[in-house]
Order: structure tokens, then C-alpha cells, then sequence
């Protein structure tokens, strides 16, 4: 049984979505504040976590515990599900390793499709790797999906599931423009435009810390991105 973990400070809407995901078969933990939260991670790591942006009297306490989480993993899924909207928002969430930024007025039916979108990505990558071991090499650029790692020039890159994929559908034909679609596609999710450019910043930047002259993601204006080494 799979194990999620809401960290919601309202308590009708925290026991809300535990109801709901109980319901299509999850184990659900959920905690009221970012001290909580992070005690439990550091004990056990859940197998997707679902955060508020807003926790008690710390304003931006979800983009912290999504941080630490991040740092004791690169590959739980994340998921920011609250009522702030702002693009700022949307974007700082992503930026900070969020695999999904939903808000708060989004429907039940809605909000579970994605969390199990969420699964059947780490589902598919799972059964590709009992069939076959995926490695893509491209210069300095090793995509290994058997072991959902990535490495550039020896150095290795810490992506997160959603990242992954994007970057397994881009490197797999170089010179190929995929476009937004094609790399929501890829990736199992349902996104928009700007999420999916979000990514791809994140994806340029990450390569960037480890080499400041990468440039081989790039825009085909109009159309969507390519790999070109």
C-alpha cells in the first residue's frame, strides 16, 4: 500500500483529501505544520507527499519542507496543492523540485488523477527497467533510466521524476523538436504551457551549476525544445 503524506494546516481540508485518497486505496498520514512533517521524512520517506504553500504562522513553510525534503530525496514526488495562484507561486514551487502545483479549488476527481499520474510514472519507469536497461549516452551526458540517474561530465545531476522524463524525451533524438505536448506526453502528466517551460528552465539550470557553458536544451520558438549537442 502505497503511503502519502497531506501536510495541510486546515484541519477539514487536510482530513478531506485523507478521506478522498483513502478511498482509492492509499495510506495517508497527515500533519498540521513544517517541524512535523520533517520529523516524519527524516524517520521514513513517503511514497508522494502533498504540501500546502502555507503552514500556521510560517508563510512560505511548504517551500521550506519541500527544500529539506528535497535534500533527503531527489525522486518523492511533490506536490504543491494550494489557494495561492500567483504565477511567482507557480513558478517558486517548480523551481524549488515540485513534480506538480495544483490549487485549492481544483476537484477531487481532478486532484487524484494527478496524484495517480504521479505513480504511473514511477510505475512505467519501474517495469522499463525489469524489461531493459536504458542507458543514453550524448557527450558528457549519461541518462541512465534503469537507475533514474542522470550525470553530466561525471558529475551527477539531481532530477526529479518529472525532470527525468523530460530529459529521456529530449535526448533520445537529438535535433528532434518535441513539443509542449509531446513532453507532457512523455512524462505522463497533465500540464500547461508554463509549468512545462518551467521545467525546462529548472532542467538548464541544474546542468548549469555543474557546467556553466551547457546549451544544448534549446527553444525552437513556437514549437517547443530540442536536444542539440
Amino acid at each position: 500500500m502505497r503511503h502519502i503524506a497531506v501536510v495541510e494546516d486546515e484541519a477539514d481540508l487536510a482530513e478531506n483529501c485523507r478521506a478522498a485518497l483513502e478511498r482509492q486505496g492509499f495510506k495517508v498520514s497527515t500533519y498540521a505544520d513544517r517541524p512535523s512533517a520533517l520529523a516524519a521524512f527524516q524517520a521514513r520517506l513517503p511514497d508522494l507527499a502533498i504540501i500546502d504553500v502555507g503552514l500556521g504562522a510560517e508563510y512560505e513553510g511548504g517551500f521550506d519542507l519541500c527544500r529539506e525534503l528535497r535534500s533527503l530525496s531527489s525522486s518523492v514526488p511533490i506536490i504543491f496543492l494550494t489557494a495561492r495562484d500567483s504565477d511567482f507561486d507557480v513558478v517558486s514551487g517548480l523551481r524549488l523540485g515540485a513534480d506538480d502545483y495544483l490549487t485549492k479549488d481544483i476537484s477531487q476527481p481532478h486532484m487524484l488523477a494527478r496524484v495517480n499520474a504521479l505513480f504511473r510514472r514511477i510505475d512505467a519507469l519501474a517495469n522499463a527497467s525489469q524489461i531493459k536497461s536504458e542507458l543514453i549516452e550524448r557527450g558528457k551526458l549519461v541518462l541512465d533510466m534503469d537507475r533514474m540517474s542522470a550525470s553530466w561530465a561525471g558529475v551527477t545531476l539531481e532530477l526529479t521524476v518529472t525532470e527525468l522524463w523530460i530529459l529521456q524525451a529530449l535526448v533520445k533524438h537529438p535535433g528532434h523538436v518535441k513539443s509542449r505536448q509531446q513532453l507532457m506526453d512523455a512524462a505522463n502528466v497533465v500540464l500547461d504551457d508554463n509549468t512545462i517551460t518551467s521545467h525546462i528552465k529548472r532542467l538548464r539550470k541544474k546542468f548549469m551549476q555543474v557546467d556553466a557553458a551547457f546549451d544544448c536544451i534549446k527553444t525552437a520558438y513556437g514549437m517547443g525544445y530540442r536536444w542539440d549537442a
